[in-house]
């Protein structure tokens, strides 16, 4: 078995099966054995059922928040804003585009057919736990796959509420599996298997990598949501204050551990004193507490590893030359123990610096400064990553022009909101393929077109 810890404290609340390859086989084998029976179901049949696993993650919000506050340390209060409510809603957008998506169109002379790839493997990281596995399991399920699920370890404990939900809501046995265990071992094996035809992942781009390569073997299809860094661009004539307060917000939300976060902020030289000012403020207001307490805003980071590689990035600014306007390496007062990191943000931040170009996934800002349009692009596009991002200007159209130039797979316009159908991915090392709403339903789906 596996031991699942509080991250507030290290007490150990759980433990799952440690599954190896036999399990993944066995798993495998019984989607494979579902799959014609789930890909011929009619349409209307598979979006009443997601339905119906809509309906009962609706009905399970405070258990779901409470469960991720528990094995991942996030505050209640975004464990219910959040973790529980965006996969909630996600879910249920898939239950209506099932119902109605066009699985065949005329072209021409052509009648083109969209159908089920087959059997998915899906692995999902620990920082959103169930938003990534329904974001996964549930446009799979309105294809007509059949899926095999390896959750993230640190946190299994929302995936097998999943797995309750799934059967309770009556899906077919065999069209949904889940295998807890290592990722070295069950999604090592999950990624290779011969019997999966597509694996769909999300974490880091280092295990993208080797989950490619994995897949390769078999020429299997890969979706993958990697790394990113992206940038939050505050022009000349934007609302300043409420641009810098927002970017802050978003990079503490979650303890910092957030693909798309906005890690990097980019201000012109003429406010940007002011805009480390404020920034410094902001982020005094999320003080470090227990994750249970309903008034706490940050919360741990999930593990001891992640804890040593955050504060490390903490240091390694400081060693390379970056002014610590607010945070620093050292343990927030009272939570010596535990995973907790100081919210941080440095000024005096330039583009070579590793804490400007690498993934921290932790509670840390870096405050750049540009000289004028042209120079806040190159530096914006100056990273391997191109997940997401943001922009503030004065005028929309202003905004919108210089978000086209941008190397990134989505952009919020002065503080645009979360739409759950709009597609998410990103360009270059962040990823390969979209999810969410039609586009990530599309993921899922082979073409083929018959000539008349």
């Amino acid at each position: 078995t596996l031991e699942v810890a509080d991250p507030a404290d290290g007490t150990v609340i759980a433990a799952v099966p440690a599954g190896g390859e036999e399990d993944v086989t066995a798993a495998v084998r019984a989607a494979r054995a579902a799959l014609p029976g789930w890909a011929a179901t009619p349409q209307a049949e598979r979006a009443a059922l997601l339905g119906a696993l809509h309906g009962i993650l609706d009905s399970r919000r405070e258990e779901i928040a409470t469960t991720v506050t528990a094995e991942l340390g996030a505050p209640l209060a975004f464990s219910r804003a959040v973790h529980a409510a965006v996969p909630v809603a996600v879910c249920g957008s898939y239950a209506e585009l099932a119902a109605g998506y066009p699985f065949e169109e005329e072209i021409g002379n052509s009648r083109v057919f969209y159908e089920p790839v087959g059997v998915v493997g899906a692995i999902t990281p620990w920082n959103y736990p169930l938003h990534q596995i329904v974001a996964k399991a549930a446009p799979a399920f309105a294809a007509g796959c059949t899926v095999v699920l390896k959750p993230a370890e640190d946190t299994p404990l929302v995936a097998q509420l999943f797995a309750e939900a799934v059967h309770e809501a009556g899906f077919p046995a065999g069209v949904f599996n889940l295998v807890t265990g290592l990722g070295p071992v069950a999604g090592q094996a999950l990624a290779a298997h011969d019997g999966v035809d597509l694996v769909s992942f999300t974490g880091s781009t280092a295990v993208g990598r080797r989950i490619g390569a994995a897949a390769g073997g078999s020429v299997k299809r890969v979706a993958l949501e990697l790394g990113g860094k992206s940038a939050n661009v505050i022009l000349p004539g934007a609302d300043l204050t409420k641009a810098v307060k927002k970017g802050v917000a978003n990079v503490m939300a979650n303890s910092g551990q957030t693909c798309s976060a906005w890690t990097r902020m980019l201000v012109d030289a003429e406010h940007y004193d002011e805009a480390v000012r404020i920034a410094a403020e902001a982020v005094a207001k999320y003080v470090p507490g227990d994750p249970k307490d309903e008034s706490t805003r940050l919360g741990p980071v999930v593990n001891a590893e992640q804890h040593a590689r955050v504060t490390g990035f903490i240091a390694k600014g400081v060693e390379e030359g970056a002014t610590l306007a607010a945070g620093g390496p050292g343990a927030p007062e009272g939570h010596e123990e535990g995973c907790y990191v100081l919210p941080t943000v440095f000024s005096d931040v330039t583009p070579d610096m590793t804490i400007a170009q690498e993934e921290i996934f932790g509670p840390v800002l870096s405050i750049l400064k540009y000289e004028d349009t042209d120079d806040a692009v190159r530096i914006a596009n100056d990273s391997v990553y191109g997940l997401a991002g943001a922009v503030w200007a004065a005028d929309e159209a202003e905004a919108v022009a210089f978000a086209r130039r941008l190397e990134t797979g989505q952009v919020d316009i002065n503080g645009g909101r979360f739409n759950p159908l709009a597609p998410f991915g990103g360009y270059k090392q962040s990823g390969v393929g979209r999810e969410l709403g039609r586009h990530g339903l599309g993921e899922y789906l082979h073409t083929k077109s018959l000539q008349f």
